[in-house]
């Protein structure tokens, strides 16, 4: 079959080439669809129900909004986890599906739930509303809103009614969330005094004003034979509207209206968040989140591409400044990738050229290089996969052209040969072809299969490697396809008789040296399998004192720096300090801006509370850094100088996806997370704080903090049933009354053309700023008496709760650790002894590992049973080949002494074992049998054909293939070279992956071409007529 496809390719040259010719429009077709991003989306199948209720505390929170929420979406179908955060005001509850589930078939389910939980939830406690559809690759473009002289609430209302809805509008764009500036708020701000002298209650200004703010419908009339709509307007479109708004007429007629008892205002609603900039005061945010799914660097694009149209119709003076763009990284990440697939291509033309001597033999077996990629790129646009690091880092050329290699290789010699001279090109072409499509056909066979049980890789890892497995897949599937068809048309109509040997002299010479080294192995056998058998051992030591971690930190470029306050904090002193710390990160010559932001977004995607911030720190490419060579020694200046200068506040350093990803997929924002679960708040912050000091103690530990749950204080309004009994006013009025306190009582909206504002009744902030202004705010009773708050209700000054964490519908606290030095797992091998030692916890309370640790954890139990599988389908295929046990076992043995060369190359470079690392095993593997099977199958053959013993078998078969097995071995290896010493963007993911692949074919190859012919020679002559029939075998 294998034969007859190329007999029917050279048969019908001119439809092959039109099926190129095809073949290459389709793929460059394909290349311009094709997504295109930093990294893979690793973000899990998760929804966010989202819910805002300004009256409520942590704990009423979690009880009133946060509990009903996640009792209604327990037994979700596909549901994996439940997980939410209550803080004041805020609820977050983050509902993960398992993997391969519709995002919106996930949302569509919990928006049925949704309506039972608002069911349970009591009226006026907030209203849950599902988040954007975005993950943690959504953040890609955001900006400030400047503007000098011009208002942090005319800023703001700008960024809301002109640049958010244009930039929403954009294709791609999911929701542009804003941080920072003054919520615009029409205020009818009551002076109690005044109210007193009026006899008026706080409740009748609520009334009036929500009665005085509205429009009506008075059906229709017709008139002269024409209908006419009748309206009633009576909504309020300025202040002095407002101030109009009649309470109640007084004894002698004269109305008392609002602007008697209050003053009418334009102030801004709380804040919930705060944002500053290369400390200079605060700021306006913008932050555009791209829908999930969509091509990242075509999103940003198009959003900078948005606003560079906005800027001239903006008010005179504003200026948006964007200081994040992921478009920047995408683009240095895939240049990274472009760089090393560039080099990697040349050095493997390189090397064929220098192999072959025949100039066209080396530009056919290059032309299967883009020809593969185009049919790869075609078959990651239908399978929706993007163009990113790992999609396109593991693409090695010269596995590509490993299969042209051997039969150029093969149709080259026998072209020279002066046996053909009686022959066409093409019937030496076919004959040539004939020898080796099976080697070929299996051996890239075998590569293909051994990436298939990546695929089976679930969670974060399957979502890193499965691209890249598909896409390997995909251009292996294209080169085998080529080779077979392409490749020797191709070769027929442009190589051409030759009638001898033109093989370069310098592949004579290494000939020469090699058949004396081989004759050295074959006359001392016993010593080297020994050796081969010691250097396995070697590998196997050298195997146990490897770390592990999930994968290589990808470098970002920029910093994100987690700032952690005592919950106490105020909003303008979180302000403050915020520019202390930015002006000290300023002084770094590396740093081009800072921007902070505290707190919770408008869209509360980010629940946190105001003593939380996020520092991102924009830095300059590395060849401009002065004051640090690597960002590990910057990020220890940075922690020491802010040690320094901005005391009492806790400091994390990680990276902008980094900590997306991490607190997205694991719900923290560090390397580890420690989850104690129980029920007990207090008893939880005890020991999270004692778990702290005891991880503050591993060496490698950094940025180790435990969540912060309480100190957060408190004004309790407790309002005593009987003394409200007694006054006759019932306790929804006191609680009323608190709410206008402060925060304000919203009655209605006011409408500026088609911007709208909420209209909120509140008391003076001099009336309710302190305790004793609280407790003489006062109430109406039913009878028109004005009774003082602090005759209600019991008015005290409290500590509570800061935050609630939930897991799995149980409370927990987190505590969050970066490793810094060490590889992960053998920090948390060692953190786990210090605990279990030093840390007693209570029935029913236990502790849980998350962030990267978690991903290393289950990946880790996944590849137990991958690679097995990989290497079961390695010797299936290898027995299947030769129909043999013995030619399989010592084409097998190369997996062994493969793998030596790869662990020793990571023990070199000083990397650990990670994902990465072993998907490079993985694929090495299939690539260190190749070499064996093309070698095996010329070894038998020549067995089965001649009389020779067998060291003359060996001589002769090893010295026919030498050429080609060092050309694939190192058109393998050194198309990995460039990812191997790359610094760009992005290298540092691939680097343990080329390292691997590189040292493991160093050593199957000496494997291949000395060991193997060494261990051969112990079987003698067994099986020839199988031997025969396998290589000939159709």
């Amino acid at each position: 079959m294998l034969r007859r496809l190329v007999d029917l390719s050279l048969e019908n040259r001119a439809i092959v080439l039109l099926a190129a010719v095809l073949l290459i429009a389709g793929g460059a077709y394909s290349l311009t669809q094709l997504p295109i991003d930093a990294q893979p989306d690793i973000t899990n199948v998760q929804v966010q129900v989202l819910t805002k209720a300004p009256a409520l505390g942590p704990v009423e929170m979690e009880q009133f909004v946060t509990y009903p929420v996640e009792a209604a979406m327990n037994g979700l179908p596909k549901l994996q986890e439940i997980r939410s955060i209550s803080r004041y005001g805020l609820s977050a509850v983050t509902i993960v599906f398992q993997d391969g589930v519709d995002v919106y078939f996930a949302r569509q389910l919990v928006s049925e739930r949704l309506v039972q939980a608002r069911e349970a939830i009591p009226e006026g406690l907030g209203t849950p509303e599902l988040g954007p559809v975005t993950t943690g690759l959504g953040d890609v473009f955001q900006f400030t809103v400047e503007g000098d002289g011009i208002s942090a609430m005319e800023r703001r209302t700008i960024l809301d009614w002109m640049i958010a809805p244009r930039l929403r509008a954009v294709p791609g764009v999911t929701e542009v969330n804003t941080w920072g500036g003054l919520p615009k708020q029409y205020q009818v701000v009551v002076d109690p005094a005044k109210l007193r002298a009026h006899g008026l209650s706080l409740k009748e200004v609520f009334e009036a004003v929500e009665r005085g703010n509205a429009n009506a419908g008075g059906g229709y009339i017709e008139h002269n034979r024409e209908q006419y709509i009748v309206r009633g307007e009576g909504l309020v479109s300025s202040l002095s509207d407002i101030e109009k708004i009649v309470l109640k007429a007084a004894p002698e007629g004269t109305p008392v209206t609002v602007g008697a008892v209050a003053q009418v205002r334009e102030g801004s609603m709380l804040r919930i968040g705060v944002a500053t900039a290369d400390g200079h005061g605060e700021t306006v945010i913008g932050l555009v989140q791209m829908l999930a799914g969509e091509n990242a660097l075509q999103v940003a694009t198009r959003a900078r591409e948005a606003v560079e149209e906005l800027q001239p119709t903006l008010p005179k003076g504003i200026r948006i400044v964007p200081y994040y763009d992921r478009a920047a990284l995408v683009r240095r990440v895939i240049r990274t990738v472009e760089t090393n697939l560039l080099e990697g291509s040349i050095l493997v033309i390189a090397v064929l050229f220098a192999f072959l001597g025949n100039v066209r033999a080396a530009l056919i077996v290059a032309s299967a290089i883009p020809l593969s990629m185009l049919l790869a790129f075609t078959g990651m646009v239908e399978s929706r996969i993007s163009a990113n690091l790992m999609s396109l880092g593991a693409i090695d050329f010269g596995l590509i052209v490993d299969g042209a290699v051997v039969l150029i290789e093969n149709v080259v010699r026998r072209l020279s040969e002066p046996e053909g001279r009686d022959k066409t090109v093409r019937q030496l072409t076919a004959e040539a072809a004939h020898e080796v499509v099976r080697p070929i056909t299996f051996g890239i066979g075998i590569i293909i299969l051994v990436y298939l049980p990546i695929l089976s890789l679930q969670g974060v890892e399957g979502k890193m490697f499965k691209p890249m497995a598909w896409t390997v897949v995909f251009a292996l599937a294209g080169s085998l396809l080529l080779t077979l068809t392409l490749t020797p048309v191709l070769a027929s109509l442009f190589l051409k008789k030759t009638g001898h040997d033109h093989e370069p002299r310098f592949v004579g010479k290494l000939r020469v040296l090699y058949l004396r080294g081989l004759d050295v192995c074959l006359s001392r056998r016993a010593p080297v399998v020994i050796a081969a058998v010691v250097l396995v051992a070697v590998g196997a030591a050298v195997a146990s004192t490897l770390g592990g971690e999930f994968l290589p930190r990808l470098d970002e470029g920029d910093l994100s720096i987690s700032a952690v306050r005592p919950p106490s904090v105020g909003i303008s002193e979180v302000a403050a300090s915020t520019g202390r710390i930015e002006r000290v990160l300023k002084r770094f010559p590396e740093v081009i801006t800072v921007v902070s932001r505290s707190g919770s977004p408008e869209l509360a995607t980010d629940v946190m509370g105001i003593e939380l911030g996020d520092v991102f720190v924009m830095l300059k490419p590395k060849d401009e850094w002065t004051s640090a060579k690597s960002k590990g020694e910057l990020v220890e200046k940075m922690a020491e100088a802010l040690g320094e200068t901005v005391p009492g506040v806790g400091f994390s350093f990680q990276q902008p996806i980094e900590m997306r990803f991490n607190e997205l997929i694991a719900g923290v924002r560090s390397d580890v997370g420690i989850k104690l679960f129980g029920d007990d708040l207090e008893l939880l912050r005890q020991k999270g704080e004692e778990i702290a000091r005891v991880v503050a103690t591993v060496p490698g530990a950094a940025d180790v903090k435990a969540e912060q749950t309480a100190g957060l204080p408190v004004l309790r309004v407790k309002v005593d049933r009987d003394r409200c009994a007694r006054y006759g006013i019932s306790v929804g009025d006191v609680l009323d009354t608190v709410e206008a306190a402060r925060a304000g009582k919203i009655v209605g909206t006011v409408f500026e053309g088609q911007r709208r504002f909420s209209l909120a009744v509140r008391f003076d902030d001099s009336a309710a700023q302190t305790i004793e202004g609280l407790r003489n705010v006062p109430v109406a009773a039913p009878g028109g008496a004005l009774v003082p708050l602090g005759q209600l209700a019991d008015i005290v000054l409290d500590t509570g709760p800061s935050q609630i964490s939930r897991e799995a519908v149980k409370r927990r606290v987190v505590v969050e650790v970066n490793v810094r030095g060490r590889d992960v797992a053998s920090f948390v091998t060692e953190t786990k002894a210090k605990l279990q030692s030093a840390v007693k916890l209570p029935d029913g309370y236990y502790i849980r590992w998350g962030g990267q640790f978690e991903n290393l954890e289950r990946a880790s139990r996944r590849l137990m049973v991958v690679v097995p599988l990989a290497l079961a389908l390695i010797f299936a295929m290898l027995y299947f080949t030769f129909g043999a046990l013995k030619p399989a076992v010592l084409i097998y043995l190369n997996v062994p002494l493969a793998a030596t060369g790869g662990v020793i190359a990571l023990a070199l470079r000083g990397l650990p074992f990670s994902i990465a690392a072993a998907v490079g095993f993985i694929a090495l593997f299939g690539v260190a049998v190749l070499n064996g099977v093309v070698l095996m199958t010329q070894i038998r053959d020549l067995e089965a054909r001649s009389h020779l013993d067998i060291a003359d078998v060996l001589r002769k078969a090893c010295g026919l293939r030498l050429r080609p097995v060092l050309m694939t071995a190192l058109v393998a290896s050194l198309g990995f070279v460039p990812m191997a010493l790359a610094t760009g963007s992005g290298a540092e993911v691939q680097r343990p992956l080329a390292t691997v692949v590189i040292g493991g074919l160093v050593t199957s190859t000496i494997l291949t071409l000395f060991i193997l012919p060494t261990i051969y020679s112990f079987f003698g002559r067994a099986g020839r007529a199988a031997k025969t029939e396998v290589s000939h075998g159709q």
